[in-house]
């Protein structure tokens, strides 16, 4: 088994070092045997930081830096038409987009840029996920914050909040979602309702996908959480939400960070980057979680939601 494993990112010139730190780690966990490509899509990403991302490859692990609006302008007329939200809206739902974006592919990885590897990424991409659209892990960042619970079951409609999945890393079947028509199906209920949310890539999946997700070890998708022990194990570590070692003292796993940090081309940026992190931003840290609990608290009362019109018989579920 040699085929290549497709691993995407997108990133903006600012979140170049962390997704260095993250490449770095992959490309120092993998198999030398097999066959790797990070497709990093950007949104005006200079030339140095081009530069320094390029010089992580290896002979096994290549890297592939691409405008992420040349990938949209690709996209075929079947979907060019229904596209009325402008770009930068549509950015922010990019991973939705990867099946059409790269019919080239029939599986592929979506990871966000704020991780660490501490396994190789290969045994993810070799996981069986049957027919399911996706494989995912629990989001255990919420589980612990009652409003958000609330919001995943009673918003976006899940059975349990065990079921609502992070994002942040995906398996992706990339042919069934194109056979499905994914993309299209988000695109009619994105111009149609435009869901209020709270992670609105996230919760679009977490609906559309509802009934077809493989839930896969939470190790590959391992967060910070003060509430509970760190993993013994670890495959991924996810620094979600606020809980980033460039920003905070004592996050979990952070030893991790540092260790991939190292040599990633971009230590010294990092550590200026923390240095730099002034109370008035920890204290917008903290006034946005805040903010976050509360709408997740008052959407599940509004009138369109996706569990009450998928209640109605509106077809929400692929």
């Amino acid at each position: 088994m040699n085929r290549e494993i497709p691993i995407f990112f997108t990133i903006n010139d600012d979140y170049a070092p962390f997704l260095a730190v993250a490449l770095n780690s992959a490309i120092k966990n993998c198999n030398k045997n097999r066959r790797y490509r990070a497709i990093v899509l950007h949104q005006g990403l200079n030339q140095t930081n081009t530069e320094k991302l390029k010089a992580l490859e290896t002979e096994n692990f290549k890297i592939e830096i691409t405008p992420m609006k040349a990938n949209f302008e690709s996209l075929d007329d079947r979907m060019s038409n229904r596209l009325r939200c402008d770009y930068f809206t549509l950015t922010i739902y990019f991973r939705l987009f990867i099946p059409a974006m790269f019919p080239q592919y029939d599986k592929g990885i979506y990871i966000d840029s704020d991780v660490v590897l501490t396994d190789d990424i290969a045994k993810l991409f070799d996981t069986d996920i049957g027919d399911n659209f996706i494989g995912a892990c629990s989001d255990l960042s919420i589980a612990d914050i009652p409003e958000l619970v609330h919001y995943t079951e009673d918003a976006v409609g899940v059975k349990k909040h065990d079921d609502y999945i992070n994002s942040g890393v995906l398996l992706m079947n990339l042919k069934k979602m194109r056979e499905y028509g994914l993309e299209e199906h988000f695109l009619n209920l994105l111009n149609t309702y435009h869901f209020d949310s709270i992670a609105p890539d996230q919760d679009y999946l977490n609906a559309m996908c509802n009934g077809k997700i493989h839930y896969l070890d939470n190790a590959w998708d391992t967060m910070p959480n003060d509430a509970h022990p760190p993993l013994e194990k670890t495959y991924l570590i996810h620094y979600n939400l606020f809980s980033k070692p460039w920003c905070y003292d004592g996050v979990q796993y952070e030893e991790e960070f540092w260790h991939y940090a190292k040599d990633s081309g971009y230590l010294e940026e990092i550590k200026e980057y923390k240095a730099n992190y002034t109370e008035d931003k920890q204290k917008a840290d903290s006034e946005c979680l805040q903010l976050l609990v509360k709408r997740g608290n008052e959407i599940p009362d509004t009138e369109i939601t996706f569990k009450k019109l998928h209640e109605k018989g509106v077809k929400i579920r692929l």
